[in-house]
């Protein structure tokens, strides 16, 4: 996927959730949940449970989804990563080999990212676009803002703080798009199994971004 195209459905859908799952039985349930509330962007964690098995079943049977990776360390993990059927592909730090490893295989690298600095090498670098995280510690919605004057041509995505009550104003502070994770999943609905709760996050989150 070139990255105008990756940029062009995070325009489209503006979230992205993220599934960190110690059960590959419960990471596909998840993803089907927030599939039926109207997610279509969504990030597998390394850190889960069989993640190439999961991305692979997921893109299987979510057609009409974009399925992708995150959390990724190593060029392995990116190759991997890609083996399995990833279509983009996230990390929770900047380096430039592995997003060069990234495109080389036209796929959409999305590095984390702290500080402007760091943002801007890792654009420079060829980043398709920045995952600025954790955005809690940063300041949040004002800090994304603040970055739009001297880098507002960068695509950022926000993650780590991004709330249901606050995604949208990420997105009206110049954010591209948004990454949520247990937002989207409360533990206490999640150690329910209560899908048609998830479902409903889902669903509240994308009719509130489809508004912008």
């Amino acid at each position: 996927m070139k990255p105008e195209t990756w940029r062009e459905l995070l325009a489209q859908y503006r979230a992205i959730a993220v599934i960190r799952s110690p059960n590959l039985e419960l990471g596909k349930q998840m993803a089907t949940a927030i599939y039926n509330g109207g997610i279509r962007l969504i990030e597998i964690t390394w850190n889960s449970d069989r993640p190439t098995e999961l991305i692979s079943k997921l893109c299987s049977e979510l057609p009409n989804c974009t399925i992708g990776a995150g959390t990724l360390l190593t060029r392995e993990d990116v190759h991997q990563a890609v083996d399995s059927g990833a279509e983009f592909l996230f990390t929770p730090h900047t380096n430039p080999g592995l997003i060069e490893a990234a495109r080389k295989l036209d796929i959409p690298m999305i590095p984390g990212a702290f500080s402007p600095t760091e943002i801007v090498n890792a654009w420079q670098a060829g980043a398709s676009c920045v995952k600025v995280f954790p955005i809690s510690t940063l300041g949040g919605v004002a800090y994304v803002k603040s970055l739009q004057g001297p880098l507002g041509e960068i695509p950022l995505i926000p993650t780590g703080g991004v709330t249901l009550k606050n995604a949208e104003a990420f997105i009206q502070a110049g954010a591209i798009a948004v990454g949520l994770s247990s937002e989207l999943f409360p533990p206490a609905l999640l150690s329910e199994q209560n899908w048609q709760a998830i479902a409903k996050q889902a669903e509240i989150l994308t009719q509130q971004l489809a508004k912008i």
